[in-house]
């Protein structure tokens, strides 16, 4: 077959017989296609940039939020705390010169006890402020289920585990308080099952370079959750109880962030049809985003006590 060249030249100097107007159409044709094909990928790239830099740019207007949302909760705590102290202590010395009045007693005693929840919830906000530095170690997702199972009321709730022996390398400490929060609001959520799991998980970027992840998943059996309450859930200050702070499941997403990682979060329904429940995934590097001191990464502490939101 001549090349488009040499055919455009026969046409220029009208010697091209029908069979090279024949190829010259076709290999137009095929360059057409081709150009068509590559405007395709090129527009979906395009498509894809797109939306990982609108993304992007969420994510920085979220963690500007939250930063400003932080340092304002932070301040006013402060300011709540100091007249709460003085409160506790009236309380207090209410109750010792009230021995012999049991009726008034109780009434400080009351007092007293509202001002431990209202100092409560001025901690929780604290710990969602302050900043604290990752610091990761090793260990195994069986000892933080452990831990995390011992420090929830479980009460007749059935618990699996899978996935034990797995090894992490997370700061322990800012994890557990992850998961016992996850732990705690999988429990409240109802059901008589509450499922602990850890995997790995291999993805590739767009550059084809693999990462792999450990995976923890706190898995309930309850009505599972709305998709208005999933995109909300880990916005600070919400909730959908009656009591509790809202900033549970905020800590979680920022723990998370801080270690490079991600929260997931779905209804057991969407991969088990008529399934109830849902699952919140842990998602962290495999290997420490922060590899030395010099390197840490400040975020809210997390381990002071938190509600589960």
């Amino acid at each position: 077959m001549s090349s488009p060249a040499s055919m455009l030249e026969s046409a220029a100097l009208g010697t091209m017989t029908p069979k090279d107007l024949g190829e010259l159409v076709s290999a137009f044709s095929e360059v057409t296609s081709r150009l068509e094909g590559t405007h395709a990928q090129l527009r979906a790239e395009v498509a894809r940039l797109s939306g990982e830099l609108r993304d992007a740019n969420e994510q920085l207007q979220r963690s500007r939020r939250l930063a400003a949302l932080g340092e304002m909760a932070a301040g006013i705590s402060h300011e709540i705390r100091n007249p709460l102290a003085s409160i506790r202590l009236y309380a207090q010395m209410l109750e010792e010169d009230l021995t012999d009045r049991p009726e008034q007693q109780d009434s400080a005693q009351k007092i007293g006890s509202a001002v431990t929840r209202l100092d409560a919830i001025v901690g929780d906000v604290l710990s969602f402020a302050r900043e604290i530095r990752v610091r990761p170690e090793q260990t195994r997702a069986g000892d933080l289920f452990d831990e995390a199972l011992a420090m929830c009321e479980t009460g007749t709730t059935r618990i699996q585990r899978e996935g034990d022996e797995l090894e992490l390398c997370v700061d322990t400490t800012m994890s557990l308080q992850a998961l016992v929060n996850l732990v705690r609001n999988a429990i409240d959520a109802g059901g008589d099952t509450l499922t602990l799991t850890a995997r790995t998980e291999r993805e590739l970027d767009d550059a084809g370079k693999a990462r792999d992840w450990s995976v923890l998943c706190v898995i309930d059996t309850g009505p599972g959750i709305a998709p208005d309450v999933i995109e909300r859930m880990f916005n600070p200050f919400f909730t959908t109880r009656n009591t509790g702070t809202g900033l549970g499941l905020a800590i979680v997403h920022r723990i998370l962030e801080a270690h490079a990682g991600r929260v997931e979060v779905r209804n057991n329904a969407d991969l088990t049809p008529g399934a109830r429940g849902a699952c919140v995934e842990l998602w962290l590097p495999a290997r420490p985003a922060v590899s030395s001191p010099s390197d840490e990464t400040l975020i809210p502490d997390a381990n002071a006590r938190t509600a589960a939101a």
